[in-house]
Formats: structure tokens, sequence, C-alpha cells
């Protein structure tokens, strides 16, 4: 007896222990999913996930992947003409009888092949009314349709397929494309020209991001090698529908297909999904019987505590809120307040996929807003700045911005469209720039055959006459105080678009400076700050300009101010003494950035490298103004003299106050090369900046 009743405890203890383990497995699998989304980042594993799946035709999991047609590598018979199907179990509300449903799927797959195998037919990201798959739906049916039912609107489908073998309908044997309701793309984009081959001879896996906008009802597929970040432009941008097209509830999931002798294993290697969570509809029969049953009396109590406590929780602040907010729309020439709701709604509550940019401010997103006239309502692209600092830090950085730009109308600045503040919230929305800034298209390999000389030439003029208008044509005098490429924004036509107010400041007219009294150090981003800021504290027009000068060189050059360049191959030298440096050996034509060739106009490159020298004088006084700048640009006005040899650099004295109408007699001069803003550089505490925020001011992305 004592034998048996040990042995039953060591049974029952292996029981527990494998239940405990079954359990905890369950538990951590089911951690992954939640009402309105789900993630399987760390990849797949059958008795973990297997349950949230419906698998059909020959799809299963294996190798930590969904393997929507067979896996089997070594026997090519056996995945020959297959076709299979992976959902999700459960389906998810897409529309409502007056709203859709915005949804963010990213996943990576990889479509392998071997090397003496023809790659076909291809792979689907799927969305269907059930979990069902159509018979003889192989070969070039993807695991979508078939002979018969391709085409039909009862297939209630919407897919993006990953197409590797060419029909007569498709542009090639590698592209993706937009299906409904049949194989034959809506829209249909090749990859040849993105880099991108879906089945190449080296196995390799593309992470994937389809996203879809109830409120647009646009769906865009981005797509690139996994690890890399997620692209700011599309491959693919097609306007749908999906409440036409799609059942109400409806499932996600995967389908593909080979055929014979084309084949080719289709891979998932990991999935997350969210679906915007459409409010429930509601059974109101409680209601009707309850009526006459006191609910009345119940309902009004209820308000009744609702009002109460909202109003013991707002009494501490209304005072507060209804000074600041009567303060902004008192304002003249302040434009349209939004509230929060609409702005959450726009931006899909925020996502992080809509999100454009960050900096020591705030977080700048992409949004989609229907603004409403009194005839029509129209679809806007919007950058919203959200201010997310300390609570009084956030309302100090939101009204310095907005007391600078609420008036500004300028051509090439970009524009605000609105404001909110609402719910403790401080949001700022500004025109979305689909070009994003001028700085990746200077140094970003994949957007190098964008900016051509007559685009450069455009953006320099551009910013020179927003410029010119902050310091003389506004009714008070603008200093930017962080005049940078990040900071230069590019409309869908490349014109450029001066943004990120955040540290620009207005001068009371009798004023030429600006004095940031109670911060350490200076604001603006080394390379660009001109170097009397580092001793008077002082933001001056002359300090733009200096600033100007610095993007010029930069333009041309096709290099950034604030790294230094190896010359002769042991000194570091400052962009501006490099360009110098040719001027005195009068070749300054060779310091034109060496990857437009020989495509630019000789004289016009002189010009403007003799006019960034000009605006980067190490004499505040000696710099040109920003009419003269417009005119040197346009060709109206020759280009400025300047030197062979750097001139030296004249201290201000100490206490003394700076502008461009004071005499710079009593300075103190000193060798540039001691004071250098390169070696000043330790003993600055340089402030930050939102620059990063606007960078896509597509999605001000604003």
């Amino acid at each position: 007896m004592g034998i048996v009743s040990n042995g039953s405890l060591i049974a029952l203890a292996f029981i527990l222990f494998s239940l405990l383990h079954l359990a905890a497995d369950i538990q951590t699998a089911a951690l992954m999913v939640e009402k309105n989304k789900f993630s399987f980042d760390e990849g797949f594993n059958q008795t973990a996930n297997g349950d949230y799946f419906v698998f059909l035709g020959k799809a299963a999991i294996g190798y930590g992947a969904l393997q929507i047609t067979p896996d089997t590598a070594n026997d090519a018979y056996s995945l020959s003409n297959s076709s299979g199907r992976i959902m999700f179990i459960r389906p998810f509300r897409l529309w409502s009888d007056d709203s859709q449903a915005s949804f963010n799927s990213t996943f990576v797959i990889n479509i392998y092949r071997k090397e003496n195998w023809t790659a076909g037919q291809g792979l689907a990201f799927l969305i269907a009314p059930n979990t069902s798959m159509p018979a003889a739906s192989e070969m070039e049916w993807l695991g979508l349709t078939n002979e018969d039912t391709d085409g039909n609107n009862t297939n209630q489908i919407v897919a993006i397929e990953f197409d590797t073998q060419k029909q007569v309908y498709d542009p090639d044997d590698n592209h993706i494309g937009l299906d409904i309701n049949s194989v034959k793309s809506n829209t249909s984009v090749s990859l040849d020209d993105h880099g991108i081959r879906l089945s190449p001879e080296k196995a390799t896996n593309y992470s994937v991001w389809v996203d879809y906008n109830g409120t647009s009802k646009l769906m865009k597929v981005y797509m690139v090698k996994e690890g890399e970040p997620k692209p700011r432009i599309p491959l693919l941008n097609a306007p749908i529908n999906l409440k036409e097209y799609v059942k109400e509830e409806s499932y996600f999931g995967f389908a593909a297909s080979t055929g014979y002798p084309n084949i080719q294993l289709n891979c998932v290697l990991k999935w997350s999904l969210w679906v915007e969570d459409l409010p429930e509809k509601r059974d109101l029969t409680w209601l009707k019987i309850g009526a006459g049953v006191g609910v009345p009396a119940v309902i009004l109590l209820i308000l009744l505590g609702v009002i109460y406590v909202n109003k013991r929780k707002r009494s501490s602040a209304v005072e507060e809120s209804n000074v600041f907010d009567e303060h902004l729309k008192s304002l003249p020439g302040m434009p349209r307040e939004f509230k929060y709701r609409d702005i959450k709604k726009a931006t899909n509550n925020f996502h992080e996929s809509m999100k454009l940019g960050e900096g020591g401010f705030g977080i700048v997103y992409r949004g989609i807003l229907n603004l409403k006239d009194h005839i029509n309502t129209h679809v806007t692209e919007i950058a919203v700045k959200q201010f997310v600092r300390d609570n009084i830090k956030s309302k100090d950085d939101f009204l310095a911005e907005l007391t600078i730009i609420h008036r500004l109308r300028h051509r090439h600045l970009v524009r605000l469209v609105g404001w909110c503040y609402d719910e403790g919230k401080l949001l700022l929305l500004y025109d979305f720039m689909p070009n994003g800034s001028l700085d990746k298209h200077l140094y970003d390999a994949s957007n190098r055959n964008t900016l051509n000389w007559e685009r450069r030439c455009k953006i320099l003029a551009g910013v020179a006459s927003a410029l010119h208008y902050l310091h003389n044509d506004y009714d008070q005098k603008v200093v930017h105080r962080d005049l940078k490429a990040s900071n230069i924004l590019l409309d869908s036509d490349y014109n450029a678009r001066l943004g990120d107010f955040g540290l620009a400041r207005a001068l009371d007219n009798d004023r030429n400076s600006y004095a940031e009294l109670g911060l350490g150090g200076v604001p603006g981003t080394m390379g660009y700050v001109a170097p009397e800021c580092f001793h008077t504290g002082r933001a001056t027009p002359e300090s733009d300009v200096f600033g100007f000068g610095a993007v010029v060189l930069e333009v041309v050059c096709g290099r950034s101010p604030g790294i230094p360049i190896i010359y002769h191959q042991h000194k570091d030298c400052s962009l501006v003494d490099w360009v110098w440096m040719f001027h005195r050996e009068g070749s300054i034509q060779e310091a034109v950035d060496e990857r437009l060739s020989n495509n630019y106009v000789v004289d016009e490159a002189k010009r403007l490298l003799l006019l960034g020298l000009a605006c980067s004088h190490p004499v505040a006084s000696e710099r040109p103004r920003t009419q003269a700048i417009y005119q040197i640009i346009t060709g109206a006005m020759p280009h400025p003299h300047v030197p062979p040899f750097k001139p030296a650099f004249t201290w201000p004295l100490m206490g003394a106050p700076y502008s461009n109408t004071e005499s710079t007699t009593s300075t103190t001069t000193v060798s540039s090369k001691v004071c250098s803003a390169t070696n000043m550089e330790s003993n600055i505490q340089m402030s930050s900046s939102i620059s990063q925020s606007f960078k896509s001011l597509s999605t001000c992305s604003q």
C-alpha cells in the first residue's frame, strides 16, 4: 500500500505539473489577444497559439511560422498545385450604419524558393466573410477564388496580394495589388523599381504594414526588409470603401497558392492587428420594460450624481481654463478651434502608426480631417503637434508658438490650420507636407535623385522669401532662431515651407534683438547658430541670416554644417571654412554636391556659394539683408563681394546691446580659429528643439 500510495502521489504531481505548464502556455498566449487587437511578435507555436486560428487546405503552423501552403521544401511534388488559408478564429466589426473602423496590420513574410525553383504563385493578406475556402483555388487563384467564383460580388473579400507569377492581367511577376472579389487587382504596383524581390534567390524576410483609414477610406501598404524602419511613403495607396465590399463582421487571415512547375513556400513569421473599436449595438428592450417602474427616477438620480461629481472636478480648474481659453480666442486672426474628439478620430486615437516625429516639446502625428463648410465636406491631411511636457511648460510652449504663428500668412510658411485646448490637451494643427523635410532629401539614399539643381534653387528662393517676410513685411519683426534644413518642409511640388516656430520670437518695432532670459545655453542647433549669439545670448535678424547662409551651403554642397569635414586627410574643418578654402583657391565650384555630377548651372552655383559665405560672415553687420538675399538668388542682383580669406570674428563688448544698427568699433578682434563654434561647443549648453517632430509635416509631419 505504501508503494502504491507513493506512486499515486508521483503520478498526481506529474499531472499537476503538466496542467500548470499547459495553463502557463495558455495564459502566455492569451496575453497576446485582446478584444480589438492581437500580437504574435514572437512567432507561432501550435500548442500555445493553434487555438486562435482556423487552418484550411494544407495550411499549418510549422518551424515557428504560419505555413499557408505546405512547408515541405524537400518534396516539390507535395508542394505543387496547393492552396491554403489561415484565418484568425473570430471576426472583427469593420463598419456600422454611420462609421467605418480603421485598422493597422503588421506582419513579416518569407516567400522562399530553392535556387532551381521558379517562384509561383503568390501570398495574400485577406479580409473574408467566413473561415471557409473555395475548392480548386490553387495555381493563379491564390487561395482566394476559383474559376467559377472569381469576380463575383458575393465573395465579399478584399485582399492585398504578393504575386510572384505573371498572368495576362498582371504587370509582371513581382508585384503587390489590391484585390476586390477577384485575383485581378484593382490597383497593382511593380516592386522592381523599389529594390524588392518577393522571392529572391537568397531567402529574405519582409516587414509589411497594411493601414486602412475608415475616415478617408484609403488603403496604404508599406514594405521593407525586416529590421528597416517603416517608410514614409507607401508602395500602394488606393481608395476603397470597405463597407461596400465586406461584411460588417469579417475575418482576417492569409491565403496562398502554388502551381506546377512554379512553386514556393508561403510563410508568415509574425503578425499583429489592431482594429478600431466601434460602439456596440445596444438592445433597448429592457428600457421599454422598465419604463413604467421607476427607470426615469433612477436615470435622474444618476444624472444628478454625474453633474455633481463633474462640478467638483472642474471647480478648481475652471477659472484658469476660462482665462486661458478666452486669451486664445481674443487673439486677432486666430484660426479655427477644434474639439479634441475630432482630432482624436483624425489620428486614429494618436496611434503609433500615425506618428511623424518626436522632439523636446512634443510629438507630431499625421491626421485626416473632414472639414465641413456650408456646402461640402473636404478631406484634408494635417499634421498635429501635441505638447507633452508638464502642464506649465506645455502651456508656455503652446502659447509661445501660437502667438507667433497664428497671424503669419505667407506661401512659403507652413500654414496653421487650427488649434485645440480641450480636455486639458494642447494641440496645434498644421498643413501636412507630403514630401517631408529638406534634410531627408539631402541625406536619405532613397531620395537622392529627387533634389535636382532646379529644385534646390527653388527651395532656397522660397526660404529667402519667407525670411524676408518675417523680418520686414510682418507687422512685427519675427526672429525664427532655428533656421535649418530639418525645419524646411516640402509640399507636393517641392515648394519650400519654413516650419517649427517653437523657438521663434516677435520683436517690438523699436527693438532689433531678443534675449532669452532664464534659460541655460543658446537655443538653436550647432552649425547654424551665429558666433555672436554664444557671447550675447541674443537672437537678431542677422543671426537668422547666418542660419540661412548655413542652409545655402548645405543645399549646394550636400553636406551638413554640423558635421566636420576631413581636410587634407588629417584636419577637421567646418563647412563654411571648407567652402572658403575653395574660394581662396579660385575653384569654389568644386564644393558643389558631387551627386549632381555636371547637372547644374555653374554661374548659379558660384553665386549661391558666395551668397552662403556672405551670410556666414563672422561680423554680423557685414551680412546681407534679406531683400538683397532674395534678389541675389533670383539673379536680379550680382553676387556679393566676398574676400578670399575668412575675416576675423569681432567679439562685442560685454553688456553692450547688439543690433544691426549699432557700431561695431568697440570690439575685440580674435582669431576665427580660436573662436570657432567648434572649440566653444564644450562651453555651450544647446537647448533642444522640436525639429525632428516636423521632419514629415506631411504626415505641419505640421
